[in-house]
């Protein structure tokens, strides 16, 4: 139970600065705020999908770090992983 709370904290600490690195990505990148809704008509296609790529693969490997960084601090403080974690799905 405690492992699935530390977990849950570092992804969410990751996904927030995350979000600020995509931020300042596209604002050097494009020299503009990034859309705030991209579902919007008025925002192009191309950005769009260049900011829903972005995200995801930004979020998902942050996420990915954070929780495997998450295990490791874990590990170290009770000498294993927590349980669950070493589960390979085929």
């Amino acid at each position: 139970m405690l492992w699935k709370g530390a977990g849950a904290l570092s992804g969410a600490a990751s996904g927030g600065l995350t979000r600020t690195a995509l931020r300042k990505g596209w604002q050097t990148w494009k020299g503009t705020d990034p859309p705030t809704n991209p579902a919007s008509p008025s925002t192009r296609w191309s950005e769009a999908l260049a900011g829903a790529a972005a995200c995801g693969v930004a979020i998902a490997v942050a996420r990915l770090v954070a929780q495997r960084g998450a295990a490791e601090v874990w590990k170290k403080a009770t000498g294993r992983y927590p349980e669950g974690l070493e589960t390979v799905s085929p």
